[in-house]
This record gives C-alpha cells, sequence and structure tokens, in this order.
C-alpha cells in the first residue's frame, strides 16, 4: 500500500467537485481534490510531494510522482493555468529527481489564479486507476502533508 498525502493545505473534497469534466469524471484516473487555502502571511502556497519517489513530470502547473512501487501521483494546480505559461507559478523541483514526502515542487498564489477567474482547485489523481476506486473521503480541512488515503 501507498500512503497518499496532501500536496497542499485547504479543503479536501471529492474528485467531482472539479469544474472540469476530464478530471471530475476521472477520465485520468480516480483521486481527490483540494481548494487550496491561501496562507495567513499571504506568502505563495506550496505543493509537496504526495508520496517518496521520482518526479517523472513537472510543469509550473502540474506534477507527477512515481512511487517506489510504481503508483503515479498527479497534482493539478488549478483548470486551466496551463493558458498562464508558467506565469505565478515558481518551480521548486527537478524533473527526475528523487522527493520524499513533503518536499516542495511548486509554489503558486491560489488568490493570483482566483484573481485571473480561474479556479485554484487542486486535484490529486492516481493515474489510470479506475474510477470509483478511491472511496471513502470525508470532506474536512487538511495541511500538507496529512494523510489523504492509500492505494
Amino acid at each position: 500500500m501507498t500512503d497518499v498525502l496532501a500536496p497542499v493545505a485547504g479543503r479536501l473534497l471529492p474528485l467531482s467537485a472539479v469544474p472540469d469534466q476530464v478530471f471530475a469524471g476521472e477520465m485520468v484516473g480516480s483521486g481527490v481534490a483540494i481548494e487550496p487555502s491561501v496562507p495567513a502571511d499571504g506568502a505563495d502556497a506550496v505543493v509537496t510531494a504526495p508520496v517518496a519517489g521520482t518526479v517523472l513530470k513537472l510543469h509550473p502547473h502540474a506534477v507527477i510522482v512515481l512511487s517506489g512501487d510504481g503508483v503515479g501521483v498527479l497534482v493539478h494546480i488549478g483548470i486551466d493555468t496551463v493558458n498562464l505559461n508558467g506565469e505565478g507559478f515558481t518551480v521548486i523541483a527537478t524533473e527526475k529527481a528523487a522527493v520524499e514526502a513533503g518536499d516542495p515542487l511548486i509554489a503558486f498564489s491560489p488568490s493570483g489564479i482566483r484573481d485571473r477567474g480561474l479556479s485554484a482547485i487542486c486535484p490529486v489523481v492516481i493515474m489510470d486507476s479506475k474510477p470509483g476506486s478511491i472511496t471513502g473521503l470525508q470532506e474536512r480541512d487538511v495541511a500538507a502533508g496529512d494523510f489523504v488515503f492509500a492505494v
């Protein structure tokens, strides 16, 4: 079993809450979503590695970490944020780097995304998993690093 940790602080929600049919319909895989909170000090929010492993793909708006047992976890920062062309994101990690769960990967401003009229919600998806395979979600506030589910 692989424990998947919250990659960002905020409100844990079902994937169906994501305003995008590809994610909400679990076409990429099953998972959860986190509506990120704005840090009290006004600093950028930081996406951390949800599992220990290797950074398989890294973009300013998304990252995939492949765990040691072959579980690929996608964290997508916001919806339609690819159109920002990296503006408002700070990439901290490097592709192909080994990471521990909780290591910082990308910093971003949830307010900055929302100010552009976009959703800042962050889908956390197990790549290529069957729809409905992540169950038992209880909506709650989470801190980065909190246990979310196991696969």
